[in-house]
């Protein structure tokens, strides 16, 4: 699972009678390659959600990926759970 925020573009895409809704944007892409990286039950998100969460969340660093589409190389955290919740 990933979780990446970012702006994009929302629409309606098809032709008369068979429209459908799509999202496009680098944000979608992030968050294709990230689940792409993740492992099992991981959570992996980029360093804008990062910031929204890093006080609500138990978090560690993956280190730098280079993802398809992107030119640099992107943080990438991993949640590890709530701050104060008990692990199962």
């Amino acid at each position: 699972m990933s979780i990446s925020w970012a702006y994009a573009t929302l629409g309606r895409i098809g032709f008369e009678g068979c429209f459908d809704r799509a999202v496009i944007g680098a944000m979608t892409n992030l968050a294709s390659h990230l689940c792409d990286e993740a492992d099992g039950e991981q959570i992996l998100i980029s360093p804008r959600i990062y910031g929204a969460v890093e006080v609500l969340v138990e978090s560690e660093t993956v280190g730098e990926l280079s993802l398809k589409g992107f030119s640099w190389p992107i943080l990438v955290y991993n949640i590890i759970g709530l701050r104060g919740t008990p692990s199962h």
